[in-house]
């Protein structure tokens, strides 16, 4: 007798054995149960997930002698034989090879004729997205208008290409990919029936391979034991089937902890020598920065990582040397890099560019946090307080990031025709302190409009009469909730050819002010600021 695979000897022959199809199970169990049996059904997702496994599965529960049943007997001649894939009256078509319109015209003459023995003639329609347009029209008229005998499956990988008007007639159902602890306890069950030791580790090698796909592992798991016998080792299982493991991957992110850009050189050199694919360890490296970034955010015990216990645990304490922005940035930078390998006719340049642009990456400082280290910074003024001395803490430095320096002007009083308003903001914002937003009041023309105050002024206070201190102030002054609106006028200050000359006295305060640690501190940072001007706050308490 021929040797059969693992992944047809353990098949699942009833519900109760399938494994990761919660949702499908439990609805054409109902179905079934209820007599609600529809004409047509799409199983549709990834590969290896069991579709057609189900669908023969649902041949034998409407043929089984004592169906139509959720619980086939298993014992019948219509159960053997849909087993071993020879039942009369169950008519598998593989899609692939018979997509013409040919195939479906001979499809739809047989279903005019009643079963040889069964209760239905079941057809499974593997690949029915590679059925032709023509075909499909030829299959329409009998999906729309079936005999009472007939069921049709149609499973597919890719549910986007079946014509709207097959899907319209059909049951849809969706497969999703297995989960990664289901997979395993499969393999775990599988191994003990099979008289085969393998450790965790091992095991989630194998579940990796499949990506959700129970055949896919279980086909994997065939060739481990065909390699490595009745014990299996997750360093032999590596080898056999080229996945780098986690002590390779760490190396890596061992040399970005250290910004190591040579021993990220003699990575690539090791790859090289070893005859691995560049670009297989690009995209291995990419899941693993996806699984750090993972094991930073979650932490131990989820269950968004495909991999073992012990290997969750040390990319959890792998993850804590890094931030989540670095992770991030590192994930993205994989990414790329896998994308020029794709193309690259020097994929061992690329593979060293991309590692030390890693390490390169891991030595920037995000701008938040510089900005963050100074205090009281704002975008058009920087406040000398804190440790500063109380004649520095007075000083307002206003600092303008790369503008062109221009000559500075004289701004004459704003016209008379304010609203009486205008003198109790003013009022107002004094008392509560708010002497930045009562000096933009001051150089602006305020009307009182219907619903709310209209604000006219220059193009530096139009971003502070939109701030909550002037919304807060007029709700005080005006006992309501007001709406704003502010309009730039730039003619409200008049500029003069020739600008006064500054005192002795705005000479020292200016000197004073551009002596300050902080405020140096902060044009050292911005190279092209330019200081458009120096306020004493502490002569106008």
């Amino acid at each position: 007798m021929s040797y059969q695979v693992i992944a047809r000897k353990y098949r699942p022959s009833d519900f109760d054995e399938l494994i990761g199809q919660e949702h499908v199970k439990h609805t054409l169990d109902n179905a079934i149960t209820q007599k609600r049996i529809a004409h047509g059904y799409i199983f549709a997702g990834q590969r290896g997930t069991g579709k057609t496994t189900v669908a023969r599965i649902m041949a034998r529960c409407l043929n089984c002698v004592e169906g139509p049943t959720a619980n086939p007997c298993g014992k019948c001649s219509s159960c053997i034989e849909v087993v071993l894939g020879n039942a009369i009256d169950v008519i598998e078509i593989d899609a692939a090879s018979n997509r013409g319109i040919n195939e479906m015209r001979e499809l739809r003459e047989n279903v005019r004729f009643r079963p040889s023995r069964d209760r239905y003639k079941v057809f499974i329609i593997d690949e029915a997205h590679q059925i032709t347009t023509e075909a499909f029209n030829a299959l329409l008229k009998t999906l729309e208008e079936p005999p009472e005998w007939a069921v049709f499956i149609l499973c597919t990988t890719e549910t986007h290409k079946i014509p709207v008007t097959i899907a319209s007639r059909c049951q849809q159902f969706s497969f999703r990919s297995v989960e990664f602890a289901e997979v395993m306890e499969r393999m775990r069950y599988i191994c003990k029936q099979e008289g085969i030791d393998a450790d965790d580790d091992a095991l989630a090698v194998l579940a990796q391979t499949g990506e959700g796909s129970v055949r896919d592992s279980l086909s994997a798991l065939d060739q481990a034991i065909a390699c490595c016998g009745t014990t299996l080792k997750a360093t032999e299982v590596r080898q056999l089937l080229g996945i780098f493991g986690i002590d390779s991957l760490g190396d890596v992110s061992q040399a970005l902890v250290k910004q190591d850009s040579a021993r990220m050189l003699e990575i690539v050199m090791e790859l090289e020598r070893s005859g691995q694919s560049l670009q297989h360890f690009c995209r291995e490296l990419a899941r693993y920065f996806r699984n750090l970034l993972v094991a930073k955010v979650t932490g131990p015990g989820t269950r968004l990582i495909a991999a073992s216990p012990s290997e969750i645990k040390r990319m959890v304490e792998t993850a804590e040397n890094f931030s989540e922005l670095d992770l991030t940035r590192y994930l993205q930078l994989t990414l790329d890099l896998f994308r020029d390998l794709q193309h690259s006719l020097q994929p061992r340049l690329h593979m060293e560019l991309g590692l030390i642009r890693m390490v390169q990456a891991g030595k920037l400082t995000a701008i938040e946090e510089v900005l963050a280290s100074l205090p009281q910074s704002r975008p058009v003024a920087l406040s000398a307080a804190a440790t500063a001395p109380r004649e520095r803490a007075n000083l307002r430095v206003n600092v303008e990031p790369k503008v062109v320096p221009v000559a500075p002007v004289a701004a004459v009083a704003v016209p008379a025709e304010d609203s009486p308003l205008k003198e109790r903001l003013l009022a107002h914002l004094n008392e509560q302190k708010k002497k930045f937003s009562a000096d933009a009041v001051q150089n602006a023309r305020v009307m009182e409009v219907a619903g709310g105050v209209k604000f006219l002024a220059p193009r530096e206070f139009v971003r502070p009469l939109q701030s909550r201190d002037i919304a807060a102030a007029l709700n005080a002054v005006l006992g309501r909730m007001a709406r704003i609106e502010v309009v730039q006028d730039d003619t409200i200050v008049e500029a003069k050819a020739v600008a006064p000359k500054p005192s002795q006295d705005d000479e020292a305060t200016r000197e004073r002010a551009l002596e300050n640690p902080q405020v140096q501190r902060y044009r050292e940072i911005f190279k092209d600021a330019v200081v458009r001007g120096v306020r004493d706050l502490s002569n106008q308490e």
